[in-house]
């Protein structure tokens, strides 16, 4: 292990960690927005439009990210539509987190027992009121786990992001592993980077997990 190559190239992983971080959160929270509208338009069955995200859904979960970048990256310009690479990097990241997102809130949403949506009616809660107040928080302490496990999933995938020629750490660890030939070091150091990224994201879902059990979360005696 030559640790005088690994001090050297130090920055170089954090530059490809803040790339990779930065564009991994903005696909994870676009996905969370999107993943909640398509599991509401599925949950009260809005016409037409739960057909078309449940389409979507079906269509994300079943495509790997590699091809649906490419589709984004090589594919649109084809057709006139040309994005930046960052651009297809956030929506290629959303587009398949989405539908993760998505399914993770309905098994939320469809843990919460249906009196307690007839008993915010009852109350005279309005459909938005009711969401917000009554099935939403009960769901989230549900769904949680999955919610969190997306998120991991969505940052490791973002590895992906090298095909579009991006510096992410996969970038880096590859540009510099056939330029040095250092593979162990290399190898080494992109281990530890997502390990510095992703255990924080491990520690805090395994905190927040244990707070909403302590707290009784989900119990399902919100009203």
């Amino acid at each position: 292990m030559d640790w005088s190559f690994i001090g050297e190239h130090v920055p170089d992983y954090l530059g490809g960690a803040a790339v990779t971080l930065r564009f991994g959160l903005y696909g994870v929270a676009c996905s969370l927005l999107l993943g909640l509208v398509c599991c509401l338009l599925r949950y009260f069955r809005v016409p037409v439009l739960r057909r078309i995200a449940g389409g979507y859904i079906e269509l994300a979960r079943n495509t790997p990210l590699l091809v649906q970048l490419f589709f984004l990256y090589a594919g649109l310009p084809r057709v006139g539509v040309r994005l930046s690479a960052e651009a297809c990097a956030v929506i290629g990241l959303t587009f398949l987190g989405g539908a993760y997102m998505a399914e993770a809130f309905r098994s939320g949403l469809e843990a919460v027992d249906k009196s307690q949506r007839e008993a915010g009616e009852c109350i005279g809660l309005t459909r938005a009121q009711n969401i917000r107040y009554v099935l939403l928080p009960q769901a989230l302490a549900t769904a949680a786990p999955a919610l969190f496990a997306n998120v991991i999933f969505l940052i490791k995938e973002t590895s992906m992001f090298s095909v579009l020629a991006m510096m992410d750490l996969m970038n880096v660890a590859d540009t510099l592993r056939t330029s040095g030939g250092r593979t162990v070091e290399v190898l080494f150091m992109l281990i530890v980077a997502y390990l510095i990224i992703l255990l924080p994201v491990s520690l805090i879902a395994t905190w927040v997990e244990r707070r909403l059990r302590y707290a009784g979360f989900g119990d399902q005696h919100t009203v």
